[in-house]
This record gives structure tokens, sequence and C-alpha cells, in this order.
């Protein structure tokens, strides 16, 4: 693509605004920030769109939204049937021009015949998920860039089964993509007579009933929750963003008396004042919500991310400080937990199934199997634990309990498939009410399971590599390591291989190769002989190359010495 002429094409369209091509004039003495603009589209893959805010065909703005949902509609139509009846739900974060972008969703949906449900407001990811299956529809389109930095949004897209889009239908709309012109080939129309044509249902509080009683479904053990609710005390922040309203609910509905809400960061902001980065997985957007821990005697923090999806939890250790919980801690001991807790209500299946990703700690497995439960991995992405779920239980092979990935995010019950903040802050509070029923604070029983299931350390390198250059970077490490693998890292051999890209298995020791089930994905994983394992694989919605570490040991010197030894590895990968 000639990206200066495509840069001519958006200034001389009718569609800009005058404050947008105000915005492309400025960047006339600038081809660098051109090319990075319009050097090609954004890439629409089953996660969708995401980008940073600006006028261009490779960030996000109402044009790029509205072409990518006419081709998504133009998918839809194709079913037949009554797919356009059945329509799409749309739901929106708390981020700059999410309404907006959410809205001119819907308005080329109805141009092209298809209905819509469409949210008042801000709602959590999970609900929009639920609201796919509750209501029949054939998909969804939800307007977030989960944790990313507020310059960012996103556009994700959900099928009838309330997963994002499987592989095969991302590609229709790609390929659609390609066929439309971004201006000429889109139907759309305003808002106002979007509303005036019968085919779009606002939803509001009605469908928070229905979405907070199935959350309510998944509690097991209110009873001990009863019996320190007096003394048991938490605070929680939905760092700016959607999980506002519904978390605390689900707390109260759990019997929680003591919910103590950061009031700074209850407050609905997409420019996300009080942090630099609105995630979870970063301890440092904690520190109001530690100041007003240790203000009022709190061991226990919860904290959801801008589109309420993943959760992060920080707890006080023995010297009183308050230190991360990682999400693959936190998915140890949830599915612990929840596992014993399911035992106790006489609610587990007969079959139990734990799913985790590739890139997830070990320890999870070895915490299901040692309780009787199955475990499988998948690729990472909540659409493969869905895929996988719905594969499992309607051949009758087992029933899931609990899927997570390390990055922070969990899906539980029947009534999702995606990662749901709000259901597992309301377990994960259940089990910290629990262990408090024991005398022990959620600190003291990651230490019991490390005493039982054995000493496991995780660590997650970002290589970030940021612009045009930044792709080529990334494609190029990662063809590297495929040509040339190492044969040792940190002095220590490895001793298989595995390529997730097609599927082939490698015994360093032996040169013998065979074949795995999983294949398709992106990732290339070494397993070393003192039992650690070093996965590698580009992230698909940031620019970044992400290396995880997952290592045992006798006891926890072993293990940091390990992260540090294969951190340093992983780090020279970006010199």
């Amino acid at each position: 693509m000639d990206f200066m002429q495509e840069y001519e094409k958006w200034l001389k369209s009718s569609a800009l605004s005058q404050a947008e091509k105000n915005e492309l004039s400025a960047l006339r003495n600038d081809p660098k920030e051109i090319e990075a603009r319009f050097y090609g589209p954004l890439e629409f893959g089953t996660a969708g769109l995401r980008g940073t805010m600006a006028v261009g065909l490779h960030n996000m703005n109402i044009h790029v939204i509205r072409h990518a949902t006419q081709a998504f509609a133009e998918v839809i139509l194709a079913e037949g049937g009554d797919a356009a009846a059945r329509g799409v739900a749309i739901c929106m974060d708390c981020r700059n021009h999410s309404l907006e972008f959410a809205r001119e969703a819907a308005c080329v949906c109805v141009s092209n015949g298809v209905s819509v449900r469409i949210f008042e407001s801000l709602r959590p990811t999970p609900e929009l998920s639920f609201s796919v299956r509750e209501y029949g529809c054939i998909a969804g389109i939800n307007v977030t860039a989960s944790h990313n930095p507020k310059e960012y949004n996103g556009y994700k897209v959900y099928w009838e089964d309330g997963a994002q889009l499987p592989p095969h239908h991302a590609e229709a709309i790609a390929k659609k993509m390609t066929e439309i012109d971004i201006f000429s080939g889109v139907k759309t129309m305003k808002w106002e007579d979007a509303l005036a044509s019968g085919r779009v249902t606002v939803l509001g509080d009605e469908t928070d009933r229905k979405f907070m009683a199935q959350v309510a479904a998944m509690i097991n053990d209110k009873e001990s929750v009863a019996k320190v609710a007096d003394t048991f005390k938490l605070v929680y922040t939905p760092f700016h963003g959607c999980g506002y309203k519904l978390v605390p609910e689900a707390l109260r509905t759990l019997g929680v008396k003591h919910i103590l809400c950061e009031p700074k960061q209850m407050k609905i902001d997409g420019n996300f004042p009080t942090v630099v980065s609105p995630n979870p997985e970063n301890p440092e957007g904690f520190y109001l919500a530690i100041d007003l821990a240790k203000q009022n005697d709190v061991d226990f923090i919860v904290g959801t991310d801008p589109d309420s999806d993943r959760v992060g939890i920080m707890v006080r250790d023995k010297s009183g400080e308050f230190r991360p919980v990682t999400g693959n801690q936190t998915g140890v001991l949830l599915l612990d937990y929840l596992i014993g807790a399911m035992k106790r209500a006489g609610k587990l299946p007969e079959h139990p199934v734990a799913l985790k990703t590739i890139v997830t700690t070990e320890m999870a497995r070895k915490v299901a199997e040692m309780n009787g439960v199955e475990c499988f991995d998948t690729f990472t992405g909540f659409k493969f634990m869905a895929e996988k779920k719905n594969a499992l239980e309607s051949a009758g092979e087992g029933k899931v309990i609990f899927s997570y990935e390390e990055s922070y995010g969990y899906m539980l019950g029947d009534y999702v498939r995606d990662k749901d903040a709000v259901t597992a802050s309301m377990l994960l509070t259940e089990m910290a009410a629990w262990y408090a029923s024991q005398g022990m604070t959620l600190f003291d029983a990651l230490e019991k399971l490390y005493e039982k299931y054995g000493q496991y350390a995780e660590k997650t390198y970002n290589l970030v590599m940021p612009g045009l250059d930044g792709l080529k970077d990334m494609a190029a490490l990662m063809k590297s390591l495929r040509e040339n693998p190492p044969a040792s890292i940190a002095d220590v051999q490895v001793t298989v291989r595995k390529d997730y890209a097609d599927g082939t298995v490698t015994d360093c020791v032996s040169g013998t190769k065979s074949t795995m089930e999983l294949s398709g994905s992106n990732v290339l994983r070494f397993e070393l002989a003192d039992g650690t394992t070093i996965l590698v694989r580009p992230s698909g919605t940031e620019p970044k190359i992400k290396v995880y570490i997952l290592t045992l040991g006798a006891d926890k010197d072993i293990c940091a010495k390990n992260l540090e030894k294969y951190g340093a590895w992983a780090a020279a990968l970006q010199k």
C-alpha cells in the first residue's frame, strides 16, 4: 500500500470532519508519522482490532469502526435465515470515544438490516458475553481496549456462543475489509435515525439483574462469609472502569459488610488520571488502595481492569506490607479453593475439568491432578478455552469447573465464554473470607500451597517493540529462534523444543521428531534439563514479544536464581 496515496485519499474524503482533516494536515511535514498511520490497516484477528486513537487507517477511529462493522454485518447476513433478526449485542467500556464508537457500530448494523441490542452505558465485558447467550444473538461487539493505556481503544467481536470469534469468521471479516472501500463501501445512518428504526433495543438494569442472578448462583459458602462478616474487610478498586457498580454488588450479595471502595478510582474516567496504566497486573497502580487498606487494617485488596474482565489481588504479608499475587498464583489459589468448596457444598461434578493456557504455571496441573481433576492446556485466549469447554461438555467427556490464564483472567460458570472479573472477584473474596474463618490470610494460604504441591515460580518478560520497525523486529526474532534454535539457555541444555505453529515436537537429545495436538499459533516452547520451561510468543494485542519463564525447584532461592538467569537470557533477545 502506498501510504502517501492513502493519506491523500483520507484528506480529500467528505466522510472526514474538518477537525479530522486539520489533524491530518498538521502531519504534512512528518512522513514517518504519516507512514505509521497509513502504511496498512489494523490487522483484524480473532480478538478483533486494537490500536491507538487517532485519524488514520492504522488507528482506532469512527471510520475504522464503521469499516469493520460493515464487513462484520455482511458476514452475519451471509449466514442467512434469521441471523439478521437475532442481531448483535453491543457493549462498551469507560474509554474515551467508546460510547461514540459503539453507537457508530450500531448505526452500520441497522443500516444493513441487522438488529441491535446496545447497552445504555458502559458494562463489564462478561456481561456482553452473557447477553449474546441470554438473548440468542448471532454475534456481539465490545468496544474496549481492556487494560491497555489510555491512548488505546479496541473492537472485540463475539459469535453466538458468547466467545470471541472463531478463526474462520475472523478471516471472513478480514477478507471483506479488503474488498470494501473504507468510505464509499460503508452503509450508515445517524444515531437518532437508528433508534427510530425499530431495530435497536437499549439494554439496561433488566439485563444487569439477569446477569447478577447467574453470578450469585456461583456462591459456594455463604455460611463461612457470615461467620467473619463483622470483622472481614477488603478494599476494592475498579481503576476508573466498568467494575464500579456490579463488583461491589456481587460482594454485598456474598454477604460482605465492609467493602472499602477507593474513592478516586471509583470515578469513571477514560484518562485514568491516577495511574500510568490501568492494569491490575501492575502493582504500582494499587498505591491508593494500599494506603486505604493500611488506614483501615485491611488484609485483602481486589482490583479490576477498565472493562472488568481481569482481576488482580494484593495481600498483606507477615511484615505488614502488601504484596501482589500474580495471575499464576491467584489461579492456583482459586482452583485449589474451588475444588474443596465445591466438594463441601456437594457441587463438584462427576468428571471435573480445569483448563489453563500453555503459558500458565504447571503448578495448576499439579493442584488439579492431585485432587482428581483433569487438566487440559489451550492456546492463549479465552476463545480457545471456550472451544475446549464446549467440545468436552458436548461430548460428555467432563465438566469444566474453572478456566484461567496467567494474565489475570478467570472464567467460571456456564453463562459467559470470556474472562469474568465480576464472578472471579466474588469468588476470590469468598475464598479470602473462608481462609479468614480458618485464622489465615491468603498470604498464609499461598505458603501452605507451596508446601503441599511444591515450589514453583514464574515470570513474564515483555520485549516492547513499537512502531513499524517493531513489527519487523518481532517477526525477525521469531524467525531467528526457529531457524537457529538454542541448544542451551543460560548453560542449561534444551531437552525438548516445541513449535506450536506447525505442532512439531523435537527431542533435542535423540533428535527424533513428533507432533502434538495443538498447532496453528506463533509460539515456541523450550523445555530445559532442570525442569524449567520457556515460551516465546508475540502479543496479539500489543507491540511486544512475551517471554514466559516457568520454573520449579527445591526451595524459593533456587526458583529465584532460575528466574534471574533465564530472565537475563530473555532480556538479551532484544539487543
